[in-house]
């Protein structure tokens, strides 16, 4: 194996070691893919001032979210499936977000359950909820959460509906993966993936399954799962929810300046400008093109963070430049697990940072709390 020096080393070798459904659900977007493909691109727009002559001796990428002090502005993201990607994924990536010193976010469409992260890892993670019909499946889930100490809720609001994704259809992505002929000829190819899978128990919905009456077989678990995302979403809702949780809440899917300003009057501590990866609205802006208007129109009464595109140690300095105080890596974390499990999150991790305090150097900065407009030129 060739020697790892940056996220797309990763992706190649995620690419030869996880099975097709699973990859493509990682590496693709919804309709055209165009907002997929713009989230990273949009970055490469925007170019960095080099400063020259300046002391640049003792840099620190050190700060804070919501409060919670982190080794760089820099959170793992929800991803659903994780634990396809390599088996116990997410218990493999909290474990590096720990030992990393930034922040693990477990979501709703995990295959490692809240107990599973709670008894691998020793500091407090966060955990990413979806708006279900089931209220009361809902209410658990937030006492789940609080039983297992973690410090933040990230509310997802942009998943009312799921999107066109059309290499999921194609596949017919599903947990556990279906034993067709195809499939088998695919994962016999991947004996690392194969092995590792048969070597656990963990292969569904962790949070789900075995939580939920009625629920016995995989076909009753997706019949429920596809009835459960609740269109009629309201800002009450997350009302209900900031008082049942009552800690540091994130809300997650915002893009517009308009609904940004709502979510300062919800109460919650952050938002997340999101378009989810690219995998919902085809055609709505780059996470990155949407984030000054958003940064400006709240000012300093919620924290801003954002995610969406970020490959590089530079797109974190550009979205801190740009009004962010902290950004999410999803696909980024996701080549590294599919690519060496736990190491390979870990050498994501070393790369962004080791990218982001030499790129602080450059533009003239040791801190990058003092990080701002002033390093980038759009």
């Amino acid at each position: 194996m060739s020697v790892i020096t940056h996220i797309e080393d990763l992706r190649v070798l995620a690419q030869k070691r996880v099975p097709r459904m699973f990859y493509d659900y990682v590496d693709s977007g919804s309709w055209t893919e165009g907002t997929y493909r713009a989230n990273a691109a949009d970055f490469d727009r925007i170019k960095l001032r080099q400063r020259v002559a300046v002391n640049i001796e003792h840099r620190s990428t050190r700060t804070t979210m919501v409060g919670i002090d982190v080794a760089m502005p820099v959170a793992i993201a929800p991803t659903g499936m994780t634990g396809m990607q390599r088996a116990d994924g997410e218990i493999l990536a909290a474990k590096a977000a720990e030992k990393f010193g930034i922040p693990f976010t477990l979501p709703t469409m995990s295959i490692c359950s809240i107990e599973d992260i709670a008894a691998a890892t020793s500091r407090p993670f966060w955990f990413q909820l979806y708006v279900m019909r089931d209220r009361d499946f809902m209410a658990r889930l937030i006492d789940r959460a609080k039983a297992a100490r973690c410090s933040a809720l990230v509310l997802t609001l942009d998943l009312q509906i799921i999107g066109q994704r059309h290499k999921d259809l194609r596949n017919g992505l599903s947990v556990p993966p279906k034993l067709s002929l195809r499939n088998l000829a695919d994962m016999a190819r991947k004996p690392r993936w194969c092995l590792g899978m048969l070597g656990t128990k963990r292969r569904n919905f962790g949070n789900v399954f075995g939580h939920v009456k009625g629920i016995e077989t995989m076909r009753s678990l997706a019949e429920w799962t596809n009835k459960q995302f609740d269109p009629r979403l309201s800002w009450a809702d997350i009302e209900w929810i900031r008082k049942r949780w009552g800690g540091k809440l994130i809300l997650k899917g915002i893009q517009d300046a308009e609904d940004a300003q709502l979510a300062v009057a919800s109460g919650a501590d952050a938002l997340i400008v999101s378009n989810h990866g690219g995998r919902q609205l085809d055609g709505a802006p780059s996470s990155i093109a949407a984030l000054p208007a958003i940064a400006e129109a709240v000012g300093r009464k919620i924290e801003v963070h954002m995610d969406g595109g970020i490959r590089s140690g530079q797109d974190v300095l550009k979205a801190r430049a740009l009004g962010a105080k902290g950004v999410y890596i999803g696909r980024s974390m996701l080549y590294g697990l599919g690519a060496m499990g736990e190491a390979g999150v870990t050498r994501a991790l070393q790369i962004i940072h080791r990218e982001l305090d030499l790129t602080m150097a450059f533009c003239g900065h040791t801190d990058v709390e003092k990080i701002d407009a002033g390093v980038v030129r759009v």
